[in-house]
């Protein structure tokens, strides 16, 4: 049997995480060549090579992602080991990453760790942001279990990722009280109107775009972001029409903050839950993956 040397995992597994032995050194304060020394004994034990040396760039090879993949998982056990026997609880429990775009609603948030609680006790680490580039490319190096996203992975990606549709929310522009008026002859009313819009890597800003046109309505975008927070308070403060999804105005409307000016006919938000093939399913996230229910 060949035994696994983890001193010299661990070193490999820095160097693949840092992209290159000079960031690894830097972070471990160990000189170059016992980190070179060490991922060459690695691959002379496992009998592959791990990374393909192009100039002074390293890449992975199939073999080294896979050791890679494996490493992810040793050494995040190793660190929920150490958490479990310095807080002296000794129950062992699950922790659970998810990544949530900015443009994902709270609540929907929320509802995921309220349901991955009661499934079993866990710790939950929650990434928003970075684009869905970046949580994408998180999930699939399985540094995330689960995210939460209002598009799904492109087609070409679809082998490497599972997708559940969640909800298809519709769009209904919402407004403080002094654009009332423009209830009357909707959506033509919209014409010229300042609009505070999601910005435009999104779908729904491509959707309503397409709206906008068929319907032969310009509209003066005044603010683009992407996080539907800054949106409602921009909504309050005036400034211009917010496209929400239904429910996201819903509550504001109830507390007189903003009222409703009119529903984009045949324009939805959808809400996908992702997760990607792994050797060690995290238990929770594979619940979750199943049977979560988000409950609007």
């Amino acid at each position: 049997m060949t035994w696994l040397n983890y001193h010299h995992l661990y070193y490999f597994w820095v160097t693949a995480r840092e992209g290159g032995i000079s960031s690894a050194s830097t972070m471990l304060r160990v000189g170059q060549p016992t980190i070179s020394t060490s991922i060459k004994n690695l691959e002379e034990s496992l009998n592959q090579s791990l990374f393909n040396r192009k100039g002074r760039g390293l890449h992975l090879t199939e073999a080294g992602k896979v050791v890679l993949d494996y490493a992810n998982q040793i050494f995040s056990l190793g660190n929920e080991l150490v958490e479990v026997i310095a807080d002296k609880t000794f129950s062992k429990r699950t922790h659970v990453h998810f990544g949530a775009l900015d443009s994902v609603p709270k609540s929907l948030v929320q509802s995921l760790i309220h349901s991955a609680q009661k499934i079993a006790p866990c710790t939950i680490t929650v990434l928003e942001g970075g684009g869905g580039d970046y949580l994408f490319k998180e999930l699939q190096a399985h540094r995330i279990d689960l995210v939460i996203s209002n598009f799904p992975p492109t087609i070409g990606d679809s082998k490497q990722y599972f997708s559940r549709l969640l909800a298809k929310i519709p769009i209904t522009v919402f407004s403080t009280k002094k654009y009332q008026p423009l209830k009357r002859d909707f959506p033509a009313s919209l014409q010229d109107q300042p609009f505070i819009m999601p910005s435009l890597h999104s779908k729904l800003r491509h959707d309503l775009n397409h709206f906008f046109q068929i319907n032969k309505v310009t509209i003066d975008v005044i603010i683009e972001t992407q996080d539907t927070s800054i949106q409602k308070i921009l909504g309050i403060e005036g400034m211009g029409l917010v496209p929400l999804p239904d429910f996201a105005g819903k509550e504001l409307v109830k507390e007189g903050k903003l009222i409703k000016i009119g529903s984009l006919q045949g324009i939805t938000e959808d809400f996908w839950l992702i997760s990607s093939p792994r050797k060690f399913s995290n238990p929770i996230a594979e619940t979750l993956m199943k049977n979560f229910d988000w409950k609007i």
